[in-house]
């Protein structure tokens, strides 16, 4: 019944053009210790659970707005959970504490876990059944939780965001995962980018880090040792690779679209394919 009203409530919201992401059937964000999380819910059945983490100055509410890929998921059944991130200092919005060399505020590999936990016991879908996702800064927080906590999701589909300088040496085992980023993306370029600092020399810069590099970590993670990809698919705006003689267990896809810095138009629907195909 509360999984009802809440599918009732939400799909008013919607209708009124109202951003309905709350805590189910409330407006409010659904708390736990660590902090807070927004939650959407498809109409029809729980086929499974997104949580998916919002990029630098953003919410999870805002993360969870109507747009292409929020309707698509919903359309195919799965519960968002958009968590929020760490508030940044002089009303900047908010971020995630993860970054190498940098202090962190909170341990965001026990919060997101700790969000998917919450949010199955509320709206009663399988736990072990979530996909986590991101966007910019939010791909590069499910990038390490990949390589940190690799059996804490179902999968990843990190969107334009991977690791930072000093990039990750290892990581803890194979992982499911489908990197999606765009050809031309210059705020999350695809060979890194200096942030802070004189250039890539200077040992106090601030620097993202090199995709391809991230590319050959999950190689290596997942034992792909033939190097070379075993398949290439380009459809519609997407040109994927994909490497499948790699450990058992194991899903790595590269999708490259022609665009910048965004979730691109038929990226949900592409990911979605790719996670119930596995």
């Amino acid at each position: 019944m509360t999984r009802l009203l809440a599918a009732l409530a939400l799909t008013w919201l919607g209708w009124s053009g109202m951003a309905a992401a709350g805590c189910g059937d409330t407006a409010d964000p659904c708390a736990i210790d660590m902090g807070e999380y927004h939650v959407r819910l498809p109409e029809g059945p729980i086929k499974g659970a997104i949580l998916y983490i919002h990029g630098y100055g953003g919410s999870g509410a805002g993360a969870l707005r109507p747009k292409d890929w929020v309707n698509t998921a919903l359309d195919r059944g799965y519960v968002l959970i958009a968590p929020d991130g760490i508030p940044y200092a002089e009303g900047r919005g908010r971020g995630w504490s993860f970054i190498p060399g940098r202090q962190k505020l909170r341990d965001e590999p026990a919060f997101l876990a700790a969000v998917r936990d919450d949010a199955a016991a509320r709206f009663g879908f399988d736990a072990s059944r979530v996909l986590l996702s991101g966007f910019s800064i939010g791909g590069s927080m499910t990038s390490y939780m990949a390589c940190q906590e690799p059996g804490a999701f179902a999968a990843y589909a990190p969107v334009a965001g991977g690791f930072w300088r000093p990039h990750p040496t290892a990581c803890k085992g194979p992982v499911r995962l489908l990197h999606t980023h765009g050809w031309t993306d210059g705020t999350v370029p695809l060979e890194g980018r200096v942030l802070r600092g004189a250039d890539a020399t200077d040992p106090g810069a601030l620097m993202q880090g090199d995709i391809f590099y991230t590319l050959r970590m999950w190689r290596e993670v997942n034992a792909c040792n033939q190097l070379r990809a075993d398949r290439f698919v380009t459809r519609g705006s997407f040109m994927r690779r994909a490497w499948d003689r790699c450990a058992e267990g194991s899903a790595l896809e590269f999708a490259l679209f022609p665009g910048g810095h965004v979730v691109p138009d038929g990226w949900a629907e592409m990911m979605i394919d790719w996670y119930e195909g596995l």
